[in-house]
């Protein structure tokens, strides 16, 4: 017979209950503060579902009342530097932390909200109804609250959404050498989330000082906790990454608190990361003014007796019974609050004169729609102090390199400059620079603190450098192995970093790279082949790079790392082992956006190209003999692309090719060219052509991998299209 020995993780897992002992060692400054909080969040949270029942909330509202004992338990004795984030149902988490940032985390019963107070719950109510005076311009809404200056980070209508951001925001504060922490909070459906287990993951590797903070309300939406998880104590996550975990009563905010602060202590200590699972109950169903028993999924009776454990009944009950509070006193606390959020609504409603015995929001507090639209990206100032140059390999002295060298190259020289800036990415700290040596030596020079191996966890990695560069002390620079890596990742790519400027009124920066390769060429196959140009483009928020030489890429990348906006930095196989040159000195020069280089002049075709497909285009060019302008765009984002150059061109040749490598799905070619023609359609003597791959992704065959995308050949017979097309219209 086979020996067995049971295993044990040796990781705390605790289950943390209040005795009346604790009750009455409870400073009772700290028991009033979490009464006062609570019923200012449980006010507000009534007047959203009022004005939602009158039709005056655009969207959902998503009511936290019976769930406000974990957020208050957990935040009441937060720093202002601290952060939190949460999801779509995070009005309660958002509200204790203002409230402890404004009141600096001491409520006093008799005066419960002062003139700062009353102005964080009237911006706060403008924003969740979409209004100018929000603290994002009402673009945030409910789902997107954010406050910097109270270390409110931003909740998230991405279920588990939020885990990797607070883990970047956390790596970032201990990067910054402070002993501040993170709290990321989410529910029961989160916690089956691919990002939200990653995030643990990646937070325990790292000893990052953030915590996990489960709020379990047994249902998402209709779906019991017992129907997604076979062990519905969440906290037992912690045990699979040996993340210590408390698990707690929610409805008693005392017994969350006291968790807390344990947690707390190991956190700020380095020791990394917690786990706090909170057993709460909403009182309402997942959005509006009605219980989960009018939708069927929750019995009266359950109800009833979660209703009879509010949190608000017992620590009022506790502090009348320790001689803290009167029961007249514990009234007029919840008079307070009530008539704080009747004068924040007086301030936004008025009756509509056009429907009698309606009411409506004052026509003036709606922003402007003119705005609608500022605040994607930043306009680019912070290159005012850089030098631009266009290099030109005939003035100056210049240096022999291959292009992957001038890639590691830059980046050394950055690094050397800005202290912020942090390589990760998977094995770029090994295998003499990664795979394919983008990053030779600087793990050598800069350290483990600054060039990051990552575990195969992209969604992870990539949300972390996220969350860290929102916080902005970080400058993260992400490798991502092949770009078609990107759709693990695609909800913190596009739905994180892509939207977080502008979903948040423009409050935020977003300094981070992503740098990747296009591999066509090299039989990795349909999953690691593809061009992410066309999918990049069509994304708000991202600017996109992509260079045909080495002298290029340095001004290209410097840009990129000067910018204050999410950057894709694309590089291409075919041009790392190429021979090149770059110009002799500190490599301390720009090449900023609104900048194509003509590479050929020509009168007959406008070439437009990218990447590797620069030197096809100039090769189909010298053996058709037709006189073709070739366009190298350099920067291929919306805001970022040189449309003078463009125009300039075309009104010159009267015709447009669009030369790309990859399939025609993902094509960026495709955009490009529903743009030209609606800019420049008058100026057009046929339509435009394009080069493309075929539509499926390369295989890995060499034969069909080849027969998959486009080259010389390819182009060659494009440009014959062009001459045929002219011929016609001669």
């Amino acid at each position: 017979m086979p020996r067995r020995r049971k295993l044990d993780t040796g990781v705390p897992w605790i289950e943390l209950t209040t005795t009346d002992a604790d009750w009455k060692s409870a400073d009772p400054q700290l028991l009033a503060t979490m009464l006062g909080e609570m019923q200012l969040i449980r006010a507000f949270e009534e007047a959203v579902l009022e004005l939602a029942g009158a039709g005056l909330v655009h969207g959902p509202a998503h009511s936290s009342i019976g769930q406000e004992g974990g957020a208050v338990g957990s935040i009441l004795t937060l720093r202002s530097s601290d952060g939190v984030n949460g999801s779509h149902r995070g009005h309660h988490q958002f509200l204790a932390k203002a409230m402890t940032h404004v009141s600096g985390g001491a409520l006093d019963l008799q005066a419960l909200v002062d003139t700062d107070m009353q102005a964080m719950l009237d911006r706060t109510l403008s924003e969740i109804l979409g209004l100018a005076a929000g603290f994002s311009g009402g673009r945030g809404g409910s789902m997107h609250l954010q406050w910097l200056e109270a270390g409110a980070l931003g909740t998230n209508a991405i279920v588990g959404g939020g885990a990797p951001i607070a883990g970047g925001n956390a790596w970032a504060q201990r990067f910054a050498g402070t002993d501040d922490v993170s709290i990321n909070y989410f529910g029961d459906g989160s916690s089956q989330i691919g990002s939200v287990l990653e995030s643990m993951n990646l937070a325990a590797v790292w000893q990052t000082p953030v915590m996990f903070f489960i709020e379990n309300n047994l249902y998402a939406v209709s779906t019991h906790a017992s129907e997604a998880s076979a062990d519905t104590r969440f906290s037992v996550r912690g045990q699979g990454f040996s993340i210590p975990a408390w698990r707690v009563d929610g409805m008693d905010p005392l017994a969350v608190h006291l968790a807390t602060q344990e947690a707390l202590e190991r956190m700020r200590s380095g020791q990394g990361p917690a786990i706090i699972e909170a057993e709460v109950y909403r009182f309402f169903h997942q959005n509006g003014p009605f219980p989960g028993s009018a939708f069927g999924y929750r019995s009266k009776a359950e109800e009833k007796d979660w209703r009879e454990r509010d949190p608000i009944a017992l620590v009022a009950r506790k502090m009348q019974e320790l001689g803290h509070l009167t029961a007249a006193e514990a009234e007029a606390v919840r008079e307070q609050a009530q008539q704080a959020m009747a004068d924040a609504v007086a301030k936004i409603i008025e009756n509509d004169p056009e429907r009698e015995g309606k009411r409506r929001i004052k026509p003036a507090l709606w922003p402007d729609p003119a705005v609608v639209d500022t605040g994607i990206r930043s306009d680019a100032s912070e290159l005012a102090a850089w030098t631009a140059v266009e290099p030109d390999p005939t003035a100056g002295t210049w240096r022999d390199v291959k292009f992957v060298e001038a890639v590691a190259q830059t980046m050394a020289r950055r690094m050397e400059t800005d202290d912020r800036i942090v390589v990760l990415g998977e094995d770029v700290h090994k295998l003499g620079g990664g795979t394919n040596g983008a990053t030779k030596g600087l793990a050598q020079q800069f350290g483990s603190e600054r060039v990051i191996g990552t575990p195969i966890s992209e969604n992870a990695f990539f949300g972390f450098a996220t969350g860290a560069a929102l916080d902005g002390r970080i400058r993260p620079v992400v490798e991502f192995m092949y770009p078609d890596f990107m759709w693990v990742a695609a909800d913190q790519v596009f739905n994180q970093a892509g939207k977080a400027r502008h979903m948040f009124g423009d409050n935020n920066t977003v300094p981070l790279v992503l740098r990747t390769k296009v591999a066509m060429g090299s039989g990795y196959g349909s999953q690691h082949l593809m061009d992410p140009a066309g999918v990049f483009a069509t994304q708000a928020g991202w600017r996109i790079v992509a260079a045909s030489t080495a002298a290029d890429y340095v001004g290209l990348l410097n840009a990129a790392l000067a910018l204050e906006d999410p950057v894709l930095v694309i590089e291409h196989m075919d041009l790392y082992g190429k021979a090149d040159s770059l110009p002799d000195g500190d490599l301390d020069y720009i090449i900023p956006p609104g900048s194509a280089a003509i590479r050929r002049a020509g009168s007959d075709v406008t070439v437009l190209s990218y990447l590797s497909m620069v030197d096809h285009a100039l090769e189909a060019v010298a053996q058709t003999g037709i006189d073709a302008e070739v366009v190298d765009l350099r920067w291929l984002d919306r805001a970022s692309i040189d449309w003078g150059t463009i125009e300039e061109s075309i009104k010159k040749t009267n015709a447009v090719l669009i030369v790309e490598q990859g399939a025609q799905g993902s094509s960026y070619g495709a955009w490009l060219a529903d743009e030209i023609q609606r800019r420049f359609f008058d100026w057009l003597d046929q339509p435009i052509e394009r080069v493309t791959g075929g539509e499926a992704s390369p295989s890995i065959s060499k034969v069909l991998e080849r027969a998959a995308i486009a080259g010389t050949e390819e182009v060659v017979a494009g440009l014959e299209r062009v001459r045929a097309a002219m011929g016609g219209n001669s």
